[in-house]
């Protein structure tokens, strides 16, 4: 049995199982892609999703599932709106010992749930874990130096994940606050959509300083109202998350706001890409959440309109900039 096997071979899970391996330990990379899964194992490259990068030796790609579930620790990099149709599917053959580390940021649309809530409705009573941080999945294979966050409801177990996945250059920080661990992965991700259109439409580096730091308030809204710690949500997995994401183009979810900043249709961003961009999903299910709680998240509720109503950029930024002048420390844009 290996210690760490992923289920996932993007270019995050690719990046991840070549940490996890530190260029020694066997580790076992699911594929759905039988021809993928060839090249991983005949080129040590995967060309789709980490061209260029070399792969250890000690990585193995395939497309048996069953053969990637035997590890004391299995990293699920399946995107979240996948995950509850995934968990379901290892339900039956998992080892009930096993801990699973989710390694998704975002809230199911159709339900509104957290990934820790999806886990624990599908597989009750496994050990699980949240991975969530400041990470260019490239950058991880490459072996450059990282930090990040992995929630674990027991301390105890928390350590021991990190230790397993985490060496010199890639540091993970172990916390219980699960909640507080995803909120700042999955709201960054509307964020940086929305820091994407700042740059697109070239609206100016002072527009999204404001972006980024109002964004920063609607984070911690709603992590207060869901039981999420602040200084969870002000360390990796939420301020250092929001920062790099929504300022470089090598995010997935900013460069996605940039082409529609720049007046490209959403449909044809997406055809193009062979990557999911959460963001995009986690939008409506924000803007769902606020309302259902509440909460002022004016920038969220307004990515939400533009990439699921007809509404226009010049619409949306008109929108927000009407906004009433108000207190900074309490209420919305």
């Amino acid at each position: 049995m290996n210690k760490v096997n992923v289920i996932g071979a993007g270019a995050w899970g690719t990046a991840l199982a070549v940490a996890a391996s530190k260029g020694k330990f066997p580790v076992t990379l699911w594929c759905r892609d039988a021809k993928l899964a060839a090249g991983i194992n005949e080129s040590h490259e995967n060309t789709k999703y980490l061209p260029g990068v070399s792969l250890p030796n000690s990585l193995t790609a395939t497309t048996n599932l069953q053969e990637t579930l035997q590890a004391e620790i299995l990293l699920n990099v399946v995107p979240a709106q996948h995950l509850r149709e995934n968990l379901l599917s290892l339900k039956e053959t998992l080892n009930p010992e096993t801990a699973i580390v989710i390694c998704a940021k975002g809230i199911e649309k159709a339900t509104g749930k957290m990934m820790s809530e999806v886990v624990e409705e599908c597989l009750p009573g496994q050990p699980f874990g949240i991975l969530s941080g400041p990470n260019f999945a490239r950058e991880i294979a490459l072996g450059l130096p990282a930090a990040t966050t992995l929630a674990a409801p027991s301390s105890s177990l928390g350590q021991t994940l990190a230790e397993a996945i985490g060496g010199p250059a890639f540091r993970p920080y172990y916390t219980n606050d699960i909640i507080g661990a995803q909120m700042g992965g999955a709201v960054k991700n509307v964020l940086a959509i929305a820091c994407g259109v700042v740059a697109g439409a070239k609206l100016g580096e002072n527009a999204r300083a404001a972006l980024m730091t109002r964004g920063m308030a609607e984070i911690l809204r709603l992590g207060d109202k869901l039981g999420a710690r602040a200084e969870t949500l002000m360390g990796l997995s939420g301020f250092g998350d929001l920062v790099l994401t929504c300022s470089s183009s090598a995010s997935r979810n900013f460069s996605l706001g940039e082409a529609l900043g720049k007046g490209e249709r959403l449909e044809d961003i997406l055809e193009g890409r062979t990557a999911v961009t959460e963001g995009v999903h986690t939008a409506a299910a924000l803007s769902a959440l606020a309302t259902q709680h509440k909460i002022e998240m004016p920038i969220c509720q307004a990515v939400d309109k533009l990439l699921n109503t007809a509404a226009t950029v010049s619409e949306i930024v008109e929108e927000l900039l009407s906004r009433p002048l108000r207190d900074e420390h309490l209420a919305g844009f």
